[in-house]
């Protein structure tokens, strides 16, 4: 099996004035900043977060009781991952001070014997352990350990690295196979990745044991949460908990759908995926593409967001993809960008990266207004103001952004993300560079035989030019030619075309180059319809619009309402012009359609459809929406 070098994000410097470039940058320069205020209690009429002061609280520096949820602590250390990242592409010595502060902070809130969590610390100290199914004690342990391993790369400081090693070694001596332990198994996912991260720096053989064993031990029989409710309740319950919810109704290598809890689902994909190469494990390999199919077949939006209920903010069933109920968490997309990162790095194959280019490009960081101070849990494709004000079954899909969350997963793994983008653009294969992702800038990757400089010259998605200039070396470049573009690509060496046919969604070019060759591949972004499979019910007749990478939508502030009401024009061309001063910039589509408009007749039923007026809709890409106020919004809509 093989194990695949990803870039690391030091190896990597976008422009800022790319795409991605802007985004980091906003991510540094207002994220990081923004959201250190929040975790302190520092924003105006933002919801509370008290993690800082419940650090304080567990190392006793602070009177007072815990405040939030089981996973409160989860909050700063993805805040410390995106700092770690931010720091590798841009020194910053009052920021690296402040995250030193807060690591020093969690040190002294880490108990004698290594554990560390501050709601068990603070508020049930006697109850350690006993709720793995619910509480979040691995999970929290898990990002913290991500963290870890992030701020040691980026610093060489083993301060966290050594806490979260402690850590590690107090999971171990409670939990595993052997006698006397608990044979149990996160109830949220993600310790199992972070596990191996850890692997990855450390080399501590007890970092990929329990990895391994939580994938191992997960869904077996005697089924541990069932054990430990009954432990716990002091009774058998009364009704036999499925299962499917936290992903343990099955062995892991048993199950051929991504279900339950979306984020939950598709950690526990990535940790397998992680596990695997870390193994060789083919059989855990096999599971996890069997998962992705079923996913990308049936499960999933044409935005990149994952788990369609609101309740349990899960998957269901096949084809459930309803529009205005959606939850489609943000953590689900990040999450689902971690899984195929990771199944990149096994196998090098365009579809992993197409995948998680629609999750990046759209749900991803739709998650975020473009100053970075407001942001999404839940991602809809379709929104009714009154609806989300009024109707419990749609209160959950919010027209605007709100500054902070009371559960705030989402920011700061959304921070993360794109701090980190620079492991998400390549992979190595001996002497061959895949290029997983076209994003203007540089990069530094070393290769077996040869150090190489790859300079990208592009503004995609804005349009499907790419150059890509290489540094002289014998190694192979593959280019990911992406699914959407229906095979309508061109690419050239040095001016003179190049004639090979993709394999496995790449064209690779092999060969001796010299400093100053040039690559130009072109890429066919124009705008086109998109239908769903008629199994999903939600959109049977309608049609959305997409761009490239970029799925766009109907918003009232450019649009006549109502959008229920809209409809395209099967015959209309889509016109596409940029808007500089537009939402940061953004490529705008416009087509002839036409809205419902009132005619004076209330009736709630009638025997004649209602008129129709011509219009222009006005699209603008899915990310950029509710930037402007409250209003309507829509991504699929009828056509004519």
């Amino acid at each position: 099996m093989k194990n695949l070098t990803t870039s690391g994000v030091r190896d990597v410097t976008l422009d800022k004035n790319g795409f991605f470039g802007r985004f980091i940058d906003l991510v540094r320069d207002s994220v990081i900043p923004y959201q250190w205020e929040t975790l302190n209690d520092r924003v105006p009429d933002a919801a509370p977060s008290h993690c800082i002061e419940n650090f304080k609280i567990a190392a006793g520096e602070a009177e007072g009781e815990f405040y939030g949820y089981v996973f409160q602590d989860s909050d700063l250390a993805k805040w410390l991952e995106a700092v770690a990242y931010s720091l590798m592409t841009r020194p910053d010595p009052k920021l690296e001070a402040t995250a030193d502060e807060a690591i020093a902070l969690i040190g002294r809130a880490q108990q004698p014997d290594g554990y560390l969590n501050t709601y068990y610390t603070v508020k049930e100290p006697g109850k350690r352990w006993t709720n793995l199914r619910d509480n979040h004690e691995l999970y929290c342990a898990g990002h913290m350990m991500e963290a870890a391993a992030a701020y040691y790369t980026a610093t060489g400081k083993r301060e966290l690295l050594d806490i979260m090693t402690r850590m590690a070694h107090h999971i171990d001596s409670v939990l595993g196979p052997e006698d006397g332990k608990l044979h149990g198994y996160p109830g949220h996912e993600e310790v199992e990745l972070a596990l191996v991260a850890m692997y990855n720096v450390t080399g501590d053989p007890v970092m990929l044991k329990l990895a391994k064993y939580f994938i191992d031990e997960r869904g077996r029989e005697p089924r541990f949460f069932d054990i430990e409710a009954e432990k716990r309740d002091g009774h058998k319950p009364r009704w036999r908990d499925p299962g499917d919810y936290a992903q343990w109704h099955k062995p892991v290598r048993e199950q051929d759908a991504l279900e339950g809890h979306s984020v939950r689902a598709l950690y526990l994909a990535t940790g397998m995926a992680d596990v695997a190469r870390e193994t060789g494990d083919e059989t855990l390999l096999a599971a996890c593409r069997t998962l992705y199919e079923n996913l990308i077949r049936k499960r999933l939006y044409i935005t990149g967001g994952v788990g369609s209920s609101p309740a349990g903010e899960r998957f269901t069933f096949d084809y459930d993809l309803p529009n205005d109920t959606v939850y489609a968490e943000t953590c689900a997309s990040i999450a689902l960008c971690f899984f195929m990162r990771a199944m990149l790095r096994i196998e090098p194959d365009a579809k992993y990266a197409d995948t998680m280019e629609q999750a990046l490009y759209n749900t991803c960081i739709a998650g975020m207004s473009l100053d970075g101070h407001n942001f999404f849990y839940v991602n809809p494709l379709e929104v009714w103001p009154e609806a989300s004000h009024k109707s419990p079954e749609h209160r959950h899909a919010l027209p605007v952004r709100p500054k902070w969350f009371g559960c705030a997963c989402c920011p700061p793994n959304l921070a993360r993300l794109i701090a980190g983008i620079g492991k998400y653009i390549y992979t190595t294969d001996g002497d061959t560079i895949y290029t997983q992702l076209y994003m203007s800038g540089e990069a530094k990757l070393s290769l077996p035989s040869c150090a190489v400089t790859i300079k990208t010259d592009t503004d995609y998605p804005k349009s499907g030019k790419i150059a890509i200039t290489a540094s002289a070396g014998k190694y192979a470049l593959a280019l990911r030619i992406p699914a959407y573009c229906r095979g309508k690509y061109s690419v050239s060496l040095n001016g003179a075309p190049v004639d090979k046919q993709p394999e496995r969604g790449y064209v690779t070019i092999d060969r001796e180059w010299t400093d100053g060759d040039t690559v130009a591949l072109e890429i066919d972004v124009s705008p086109r319809r998109v239908y769903a499979n008629y199994h999903v019910r939600a959109d049977a007749g309608k049609v959305a619009i997409a761009r490239g990478p970029v799925v766009y939508c109907l918003e009232e502030a450019d649009n006549d309402t109502p959008l229920a009401g809209a409809s395209l024009s099967s015959s209309s061309p889509l016109t596409c012009e940029y808007k500089p001063d537009k939402l940061g910039g953004i490529v705008e589509i416009t087509a002839d359609g036409s809205v419902a408009v009132d005619d004076g007749d209330d009736s709630l039923y009638r025997i004649a459809p209602p008129p129709k007026k011509p219009t222009k809709l006005t699209y603008i890409p899915y990310y950029a929406w509710a930037n402007r106020g409250e209003g309507e919004m829509a991504v699929y809509i009828r056509e004519d």
